[in-house]
Formats: C-alpha cells, sequence, structure tokens
C-alpha cells in the first residue's frame, strides 16, 4: 500500500457566501408574517385593534423617533442594561470559576445559589426598592440579579466538563498550574463561557424591562406601561420591536466581539 493512498482527502470547498447573506434570510420569516398581518387587516379578516397592523406600528416608531421620545427611552434601557450585564457577568464568571475548581467552594456555595436562582424577578423588586430606593441602583442590581445565574452555571458546568484526559496530558508535560488555566482550561470552557454570556444578556433585557414596569420615568419598559395605562396597543407592540431590535443588534455586537476569540475551534456547524 502506497504511503500517499492513506493521506487524508482534502476537504471539500465552500460555496462562496453574500454578504449579509445570513442576515437577510433571517428576517424572512418576521417579513412574511409583517406583510400576512397587514393584508389581513387591509383586507377586513381581522380588526386590528388589539394587535395594529404593521403600518400603524411603524407609523408609531416613527413619531417618537422624530420626536426624541424614543431615543431617550432607548439610552435609558441601554445603559441599565449595560450597567448590570458588566457586574451581572464579571461577578458570575467568578463565582462560577470558584465554585467550578475548588469542590469545597462548589459544596458549600452552590446549593444556595441554586436556591436563589428559583426566586422570580418579581419578587425581589420589593426587597432592591426598600433597600436602595426606586432609583437606578434598585434597578441595575435587579439586572444584574439576573445575568449573574445564567453566566455562573455556564462557566461553573463548563469547568465541571473539561475532559481530565487533557489536564492529565498538561500534568505530563509538568505545566504549571498558571500554564495549565491558560492553555488547557480557559479553551476548554471559553465556549459554554461565551454562550452563558449570550444568555446572560438575553436574560439582561428581559429583567429591564420587569424594573422599568416599577418606578421608571424612562426606558422601553416604562413607554410599555404608558402604552397600556392609555390604551395605546401600538405604542405598546412598538416597545417590544425595539426591545426585540436593540436585543438583537447588543447580541451582535457580543458576538462580533468574542468571534476571535473562539476561531480557533473546528466545528462542524457555524456559531448560532
Amino acid at each position: 500500500m502506497e504511503a500517499g493512498s492513506l493521506a487524508l482527502a482534502p476537504a471539500p470547498a465552500r460555496a462562496p457566501r453574500l454578504p449579509g447573506g445570513r442576515g437577510l434570510i433571517g428576517l424572512v420569516l418576521p417579513l412574511a408574517l409583517a406583510l400576512a398581518w397587514e393584508a389581513a387587516v387591509r383586507a377586513g379578516l381581522a380588526q386590528g385593534r388589539l394587535v395594529p397592523p404593521p403600518s400603524r406600528v411603524l407609523a408609531t416608531l416613527w413619531g417618537l423617533s422624530a420626536s426624541g421620545e424614543l431615543w431617550t427611552h432607548v439610552l435609558a434601557s441601554l445603559s441599565r442594561v449595560a450597567a448590570g450585564f458588566g457586574f451581572g457577568a464579571v461577578a458570575g464568571i467568578a463565582v462560577g470559576a470558584l465554585t467550578g475548581t475548588l469542590p469545597l467552594a462548589r459544596r458549600l456555595v452552590d446549593p444556595s445559589l441554586q436556591a436563589l436562582r428559583a426566586i422570580p424577578s418579581i419578587a425581589w423588586v420589593p426587597l432592591f426598592i426598600l433597600w436602595f430606593g426606586i432609583f437606578e441602583a434598585s434597578k441595575i442590581t435587579l439586572i444584574a440579579v439576573g445575568v449573574f445565574f445564567p453566566v455562573y452555571l455556564g462557566v461553573a458546568g463548563a469547568i465541571a466538563g473539561v475532559d481530565r484526559k487533557l489536564v492529565e496530558v498538561g500534568r505530563v508535560f509538568r505545566l504549571s498550574r498558571l500554564a495549565l488555566a491558560r492553555r488547557i482550561l480557559l479553551p476548554a470552557v471559553l465556549p459554554a463561557t461565551l454562550v452563558a454570556l449570550r444568555t446572560g444578556l438575553g436574560l439582561g433585557f428581559m429583567f429591564v424591562a420587569a424594573a422599568e414596569l416599577l418606578g421608571a420615568s424612562e426606558g422601553l419598559g416604562y413607554l410599555l406601561l404608558d402604552g397600556q395605562q392609555l390604551g395605546k396597543p401600538d405604542q405598546i407592540v412598538a416597545a417590544i420591536l425595539a426591545f426585540a431590535i436593540l436585543g438583537k443588534l447588543c447580541d451582535a455586537v457580543l458576538v462580533g466581539l468574542s468571534s476571535p476569540l473562539a476561531r480557533w475551534q473546528d466545528t462542524a456547524r457555524d456559531t448560532l
């Protein structure tokens, strides 16, 4: 048998992709649903009173944007999510790394954190208002709590799931603890950590809505509450749409910033 016959066959060439193709194809489903609902309302098949057609929602968004009110609410929500995400992610990574690497810390701390994780987000609101008042501190703390738990679980689970054989290989090569963490543990836990950060960011937007529904004078959550109190379903749907767009943009920024960190991965499918 010739030596060349044992060589692996070259990987098939990938078909070229159009720039932005994935983003454009992701718009097909929501646009199709929006056009179908618009057509149903215009044809008289639906009233569109409680769920307004896209034309009314876009008109409301345009009016809020032209007056500058929309950007005030967007910046308020975005600043709260950024602060809460920063505090919650740092704390989640630190505590997750601690419980993931130290068995004693895991047995001591993890049961209490799992119990706290089961508490509904709205249950924290009265306590945080009592502690921090109705100002920004209570809202940011609530968002940080929402971000903390998925990041903590992701980091702790990733560290606990590192293949034991990889660690043993590092010890065979007499790597120091710092080198072992940098060259083996960090690459092994990084993909799961990035997914946990994306999950925490999504929960941050969920928690900011809950925080702004109680005691806020600006923010997209306040815009939701104002629309409900004034009976404006188009404003409610417009605020929900703004939440969706803002959350997707922030997730895309996070993915873009973190993608170079996991570029070494040779996976069989693209990142979600």
